[in-house]
């Protein structure tokens, strides 16, 4: 049956707004780690543009342009293992600037690994969520990343958790893993109760030693039903990177299977859907764009 014609839970709910997210990759390419899933490990030589610290102004112009697209969430990301003392003064000292010129935007920040004393920091510099993914199930994370455990990541969303930041937590489907270890992922989320659930797709570099095993339409669209039944008390199942590759012609199911949520615009290192052609989709399907973290 076609996911159109299925009465699901957020049709029955009357789901009308639809939370758009963006990225903004502030450091890019740097990291030391080997996850084998991310472009941006120094160890793979991917072609991908790389810098320390985005300049403020490119920072704020893109930070205004999705504003004016109708994103709510603008996420801060860092590409490296965690917070040192350097990054956590650049991440704040941007945090700042954004809280005071463009600010009805959510901020979020992604920067790996963090204590619970950075994450308060981040919190008073106006970070109001932090984002740091599981990303797969804690028996086949070792298969995926061997330089540091998946307890660390789970440490972190709890310190996320006792900081006051609302937590935004999910992982990556098409890795390799099965349907076991996908359950598990989930399971594990439900356990930190995260605030917003992003679902990535994986994207294949050329670069990259993981190889692809890509899903079908249907078992990307059935993950993310499971997802939403799981994860009930989230308030929102995000579809994020791989969504355009994986749903193709066939994003706007993404929405009866489960989602509120989508990034808008580009991802860290790979490119997204023009942002108007997916204004175009929601208000074709009759959503509006949900204007603060309260809307449903």
């Amino acid at each position: 049956m076609s996911r159109k014609r299925q009465d699901s839970v957020f049709q029955r709910k009357n789901m009308k707004k639809i939370f758009l997210c963006s990225i903004c990759n502030i450091n890019s390419g740097t990291c030391n780690e080997d996850c084998k899933f991310c472009s941006q490990s120094v160890k793979y030589k991917a072609d991908i543009e790389r810098y320390k610290q985005k300049p403020m102004d490119q920072i704020l112009e893109e930070a205004r342009r999705l504003e004016a697209l109708g994103a709510l969430g603008f996420c801060l990301v860092t590409a490296q293992k965690g917070l040192d003392d350097k990054t956590l003064e650049f991440v704040c000292n941007v945090a700042s600037t954004l809280k005071r010129e463009v600010p009805r935007l959510r901020l979020i920040a992604c920067n790996g690994t963090a204590s619970l004393e950075q994450l308060q920091e981040l919190k008073r510099a106006g970070i109001n969520a932090y984002n740091h993914n599981l990303e797969t199930s804690r028996a086949f994370y070792s298969q995926v990343c061997t330089t540091h455990p998946w307890d660390e990541r789970y440490e972190t969303c709890e310190n996320v958790n006792r900081s006051g930041l609302k937590l935004i937590s999910g992982g990556i489907f098409g890795m390799g893993e099965t349907q076991e270890d996908r359950i598990s992922m989930l399971e594990s989320l439900k356990e930190l109760n995260p605030i917003s659930v992003p679902l990535n797709f994986y994207h294949h570099n050329p670069a990259l030693p993981l190889h692809p095993s890509p899903l079908t339409i249907d078992e990307s669209l059935d993950l993310i039903t499971l997802a939403r039944k799981i994860l009930d008390k989230a308030d929102r199942i995000m579809i994020a990177g791989g969504r355009e590759i994986t749903f193709k012609e066939r994003q706007d199911e993404i929405f009866s299977a489960g989602a509120n949520s989508i990034v808008i615009g580009n991802y860290l290192t790979t490119a997204g859907r023009e942002a108007h052609t997916d204004l175009k989709m929601l208000q074709e399907l009759g959503f509006e764009i949900a204007l603060s973290p309260e809307d449903k």
